[in-house]
């Protein structure tokens, strides 16, 4: 490998205590293998397990130090051997666990697909860990079907932004919750057919109400905690209630009691997983979801976008429950 004329300027987690301890200073590049993608980062996109795994809370725990960063977009420098569907100049978006934000970065052929043309930079980065989520959860896991009911909880946050958008484009009748005007009026730009406060109300006798006391068919939960607990109210006879993660801070612990009684389905998701333990399943899949964005021109809402030395700042807004939508680092 010719190692590019570029300092590898990137935002490394030194020890597992929070966002504090993320500084932006060079990392070293390693040698290119055949299976790899060396990409010149343009923008990167924070999600919830990137603060997670600052402080050795997420279910990857990677060694320290390390990049942050699951997600972005650029333009490839340079192929392996074996990367036959990408070349160099080519505009990309990739995922991975971590390395993100980064001027440099070494990617698994399998983690990088080109650009969709309906999206820019800043928007390819910030689209494919949570739409990736979205797809597998709804469509491989939920078996969401058009006509059914959606729940679709923290609705304004990266994950539920995306499941309203890509529920949507199923056909299906969306119930969007969030805490917050802000992120009640991204749910409504996404889709959202019905949008409810949980802050305000007891949201499972709203939802109830909504649905003419038939409850949903499907229910997508990344928060996690009391909002779990209550979701299984909601469930339709033979519903299904997808967990994704605990952004509450705990996952939760429902009445099986309830579960039972309805016949429900309890299902856990990680999209992530999805891919890496069947290759060709998660390619299957991410292919479908871009033919799925790109006709229905579907796209990630960016919140806010940052400079790349502000990394710890931006998870720090993430921790504070601040930030509103995809956070997005400029890199180049």
């Amino acid at each position: 490998m010719v190692k590019p004329n570029i300092r590898n300027l990137s935002s490394i987690c030194q020890s597992l205590e929070g966002p504090g301890r993320v500084i932006h200073a060079e990392a070293p590049l390693a040698e290119l293998k055949d299976n790899e993608l060396l990409i010149e980062v343009k923008a990167a996109a924070l999600n919830f397990p990137d603060l997670l795994m600052t402080y050795g809370a997420y279910q990857f725990r990677p060694e320290l130090p390390f990049v942050v960063g699951m997600e972005g977009a650029g333009v490839v420098l340079e192929a392996g051997c074996d990367a036959n569907h990408v070349n160099p100049g080519d505009k990309v978006l990739f995922r991975g666990k971590t390395g993100a934000c980064a001027r440099l970065k070494i990617a698994q052929n399998t983690d990088v697909s080109l650009m969709p043309g309906h999206l820019d930079f800043t928007d390819a980065a910030a689209f494919g860990v949570t739409f990736q989520t979205a797809y597998v959860a709804l469509a491989k896991r939920g078996r969401l079907q058009a006509g059914e009911w959606l729940l679709v909880h923290g609705a304004g946050g990266g994950v539920g932004q995306a499941c309203v958008s890509v529920g949507k484009a199923f056909g299906a009748k969306v119930i969007a919750t969030a805490s917050s005007e802000e992120k009640r009026a991204i749910a409504k730009q996404s889709g959202a057919d019905f949008i409810i406060d949980y802050s305000e109300q007891c949201f499972s006798e709203a939802v109830m109400d909504v649905t003419q006391g038939q409850g949903v068919d499907l229910i997508m939960d990344p928060v996690g905690g009391w909002v779990l607990n209550e979701s299984v109210y909601c469930l339709s006879w033979m519903g299904r209630l997808l967990t994704v993660g605990f952004a509450g801070g705990d996952f939760g612990n429902i009445d099986l009691k309830v579960l039972a009684q309805k016949s429900g389905e309890l299902i856990g998701v990680r999209a992530g997983e999805y891919g890496r333990r069947n290759p060709e399943a998660g390619q299957q899949a991410y292919g479908e979801l871009l033919q799925l964005a790109e006709k229905n021109d579907l796209r990630p809402h960016i919140g806010a976008v940052w400079n790349a030395w502000e990394v710890a700042a931006a998870l720090k807004s993430m921790e504070d429950r601040i930030a509103i939508g995809k956070q997005v680092i400029f890199i180049n």
